[in-house]
């Protein structure tokens, strides 16, 4: 098995990110290609502040514009990378302090998105199990992640850390109206 951690993002670990952006990852799986260039952007303007704004616990950075424009208030939150001496994926989690709900324009609590060239080698079912005790951390009593319905992969990692299939559900429009699944993982 080959060594992964998580890391903070950092710029020590800055341009490994921004190649795997050049070669076509996202770490958005629903705004895609978009993200990639906004991100891109943001790293030649700015770079530490690109880094800086990877941790927002207190969820101090500016409302999240959703795909119909619908302006929503950002939840704390913060993304780790998958490090394994270059960048192989991004993990985040977000959580509203004091419950384990979430707002309705916020899918679940844990995303995820590992390079295709660092697939199948269970570095996105570490991850999550990584996270997992962030989120036990945090007072949660369980936490939500979705799965767009043809995503195996990923529905692959969710049960393999205890994910319980919750449900089926069409994303609404502006989060990419796909049909999904919702799983449960309880944290105590």
């Amino acid at each position: 098995m080959t060594a992964m951690e998580l890391v903070r993002p950092a710029l020590a670990h800055l341009a490994s990110y921004r190649a795997a952006l050049e070669r076509g990852w996202s770490p958005d799986n629903i705004r895609g290609e978009a993200a990639t260039r906004e991100q891109l952007a943001e790293i030649a303007r700015d770079s530490r502040a690109f880094v800086d704004r990877m941790i927002d616990r207190e969820a101090k950075g500016p409302p999240i514009e959703l795909l119909d424009g619908t302006i929503v208030r950002r939840i704390p939150g913060y993304t780790l990378w998958m490090w394994d001496g270059e960048f192989c994926g991004s993990i985040n989690f977000r959580w509203q302090p004091g419950t384990s709900e979430l707002p309705a324009h916020v899918l679940g609590h844990i995303g995820y998105a590992v390079v295709p060239w660092k697939r199948r080698l269970g570095y996105g079912t570490r991850a999550l199990a990584s996270m997992l005790v962030e989120a036990r951390r945090e007072g949660l009593g369980h936490v939500e992640i979705t799965a767009d319905e043809d995503n195996a992969a990923s529905h692959k990692i969710i049960l393999n850390n205890g994910g319980v299939l919750a449900g089926r559900f069409v994303k609404p429009a502006a989060l990419g109206g796909k049909p999904s699944l919702r799983y449960r993982i309880d944290l105590f």
